[in-house]
């Protein structure tokens, strides 16, 4: 049986449960799994970013029946899950309702899923307790951002003040991520540049930048 191509779909359980064709990079998000930390992957757009994010949350949710016939399947532990607190910034609204608001409203969603009433009023504020109380309830939590550069480049050119206000809200946003180490399993994030990378993940100095490491060149994309 002849599989389809799977043009621009980017959800993993899509494809498998479809029967789309997939290439399998699923050595390298258990290589990534396995080791835990921080990574940042910069590729273009259309490069199959937004396919591995939701491998990976497919993987840290324990659906094992999607992996069948892949790498990964014989080798991950599909007994234990992990809390996810996924993002992406491609369709958050920030142009809509501003960046401070649209982060907002995707924290007490992921907030209200898990039936988190937050203390805190600030978007760092409540992304630290979120973190640490779905760490406390459920285990580590895995932290998976998708396009985290959209918000700046949306407002890149004639709106040069509203990419820099974009920059500083983000800035405070990812500094809590430092500290909640002892709470996260993985936390991955990507975009299609790394002109901003100094400056946004300044506090974030364990970030791994894995763009250019060889062992992670064919980690998405048809190759």
């Amino acid at each position: 049986m002849i599989q389809k191509y799977p043009v621009g779909i980017q959800d993993f359980e899509q494809i498998r449960v479809e029967n789309f064709l997939y290439v399998d990079k699923t050595e390298f998000v258990y290589n990534l799994a396995n080791i835990g930390g921080y990574y940042f992957l910069s590729r273009p757009r259309r490069f199959g970013k937004s396919l591995l994010i939701s491998t990976l949350e497919s993987m840290f949710l324990g659906k094992k029946e999607l992996f069948a016939g892949l790498y990964i399947e014989d080798k991950w532990d599909w007994g234990v899950t992990y809390p996810i607190i996924r993002i992406s910034f491609s369709n958050i609204g920030h142009k809509e309702k501003g960046l401070y608001k649209a982060i907002e409203d995707e924290l007490d969603k992921i907030a209200k899923q898990n039936e988190i009433v937050f203390k805190d009023t600030v978007i760092s504020g409540k992304l630290k307790e979120l973190i640490e109380k779905l760490s406390a309830a459920r285990g580590k939590v895995v932290v998976l951002i998708d396009e985290y550069d959209k918000p700046i480049i949306d407002f890149l050119g004639d709106q040069t003040e509203k990419a820099l206000e974009s920059r500083d809200i983000m800035k405070s946003f990812y500094s809590v991520l430092k500290d909640a180490d002892p709470h996260l399993k993985l936390v991955f994030i990507t975009g299609v540049s790394k002109f901003s990378r100094l400056s946004i993940f300044s506090d974030l100095n364990n970030l791994t930048d894995i763009t250019i490491d060889a062992h992670f060149g064919a980690i998405c994309g048809i190759s």
